[in-house]
């Protein structure tokens, strides 16, 4: 033990049980994200009344669902080096105020163009969230808690587009309006901005929460961990890695926000569904979205901290994420009664969420200084699908008339998402247990 390290743990040992504030942060970025989602998936849910009062396409339907993600994807990168540059409690806060705002904008949409602005300003401000999230993962937690840290914030994904869809779709029934809906949504958001601006820090070490025994764990001082440590922390980000991540990522998201921006509209045409019947069964599928992710965290950390190597874990679970969503995609066509094909999607979005993982790749691949870049690099490439799916669904659509080759699409990306995982290599000593 170090000369510096001794005095830190020796006031550890005084203080006794330690803190809990990192856990608290992690709430809060939680619901930041839940909140993220809802506001995204507004007009998913709303797309059907939407388009009935603006008289739009599918084409168009895609376009807009589209829009969110051409500012959200072209900031990824710039977020991340700002968020490495000035922190991300400043960039969390100004993002959260900022696409709270543009949601309450909607609500005052004229048109499919207004509409259209201020989806691709909502995109532009909520473009740092996640790589935020990365960084914060690396900054307050000890390594055998970050696949825990990833999906506590990234299950808040699915739990927003489960709560969205219930929430969204009741105020709309309750107020006979979406506008309302969107109003509602988007000053809540901006409420919660400036709680998080009170209670985040940057450095664990200036939050007056925070006393010397979770300081002391957070740094790894004095812990008896089997998991490589400080060691394990890269030089450089290896170019395969980053293709990997890339590849992978992007088959992921294809799925991820395809059914986040045309299942209620699949659930209304192929299922024949009503407005409430869409509520519930988003909630369904995306709370079970959100269980698979936390199981997913929880049981990585479990295992890495018996000692089996970080790699291996998470190449196995993503792996498996991968392929039981293939599957789902091949059997979902097959399913005729409309209650098995909620069990089918249902379970879908259970293994699919298991990629809640690769939020916390960025802290095991990249230098401390370049985590939130290669977080922004991740969700850029992640977000560029997001322009691209709802149009291509869209096209898809529009020139079959159904959506089996959306669905056998999905499949493909599946493929995709397995063999970009298998593509990422660990850092030799972060694969390793001491």
């Amino acid at each position: 033990m170090s000369s510096i390290t001794r005095p830190l743990a020796a006031a550890a040992a005084e203080t006794g049980p330690r803190s809990g504030v990192r856990w608290r942060i992690f709430g809060i970025v939680f619901l930041l994200v839940t909140l993220n989602l809802v506001d995204r998936t507004a007009l998913s849910i709303a797309m059907p009344t939407i388009a009935k009062e603006f008289d739009l396409s599918p084409t168009l339907q895609g376009v807009l669902l589209s829009a969110f993600f051409w500012s959200y994807a072209a900031l990824q990168i710039p977020g991340g080096w700002l968020i490495d540059r000035f922190g991300p409690r400043r960039l969390i806060t100004g993002a959260t105020v900022l696409w709270g705002l543009f949601q309450t904008l909607a609500a005052f949409a004229t048109g499919g163009l207004s509409l259209l602005l201020t989806r691709v300003g909502l995109g532009a401000a909520e473009a740092p969230l996640f790589p935020s999230g990365a960084r914060l993962s690396a900054d307050w937690l000890a390594p055998g808690e970050r696949g825990r840290g990833a999906v506590l914030m990234d299950s808040g994904g699915p739990l927003g587009a489960a709560f969205g869809g219930v929430v969204i779709a009741s105020l709309i029934l309750t107020f006979g309006s979406w506008r309302t809906a969107f109003l509602i949504a988007g000053l809540a958001t901006m409420a919660v901005g400036f709680v998080a601006w009170r209670y985040l820090r940057d450095d664990p070490a200036t939050h007056p929460g925070v006393n010397a025994a979770e300081l002391a764990h957070i740094r790894g001082e004095g812990s008896t961990s089997r998991v490589a440590d400080v060691a394990a922390v890269p030089e450089a980000i290896a170019p395969r890695s980053v293709a990997g991540l890339l590849a992978g990522r992007m088959g992921w998201a294809m799925i991820n926000f395809g059914l986040l921006t045309w299942g209620p509209s699949y659930l209304v045409q192929a299922r024949h569904f009503d407005l409430k019947q869409i509520g519930y069964s988003t909630f369904v599928i995306f709370l079970c979205g959100m269980a698979g992710s936390l199981f997913a965290g929880f049981t990585a950390d479990a295992l890495i901290n018996r000692g089996y190597a970080r790699a291996g874990v998470y190449k196995a679970m993503l792996a498996v994420s991968g392929s039981a969503t293939l599957v789902s995609f091949l059997v979902l066509p097959q399913v005729a009664d409309p209650v098995g094909a909620i069990a089918v999607l249902s379970t879908t979005l259970f293994f699919l969420y298991w990629g809640s993982l690769y939020w916390s790749l960025p802290a095991l691949l990249a230098p401390r200084g370049k985590i939130g870049l290669l977080g922004g690099v991740m969700n850029c490439a992640g977000s560029v699908s997001g322009v691209a799916v709802p149009i291509i669904t869209g096209a898809l659509l529009q020139a079959t008339g159904a959506y089996g080759a959306v669905l056998a699409f999905f499949a493909a990306c599946a493929g995709l998402y397995i063999l970009g995982t298998l593509m990422i290599a660990f850092p030799r000593k972060a694969a390793e247990t001491v």
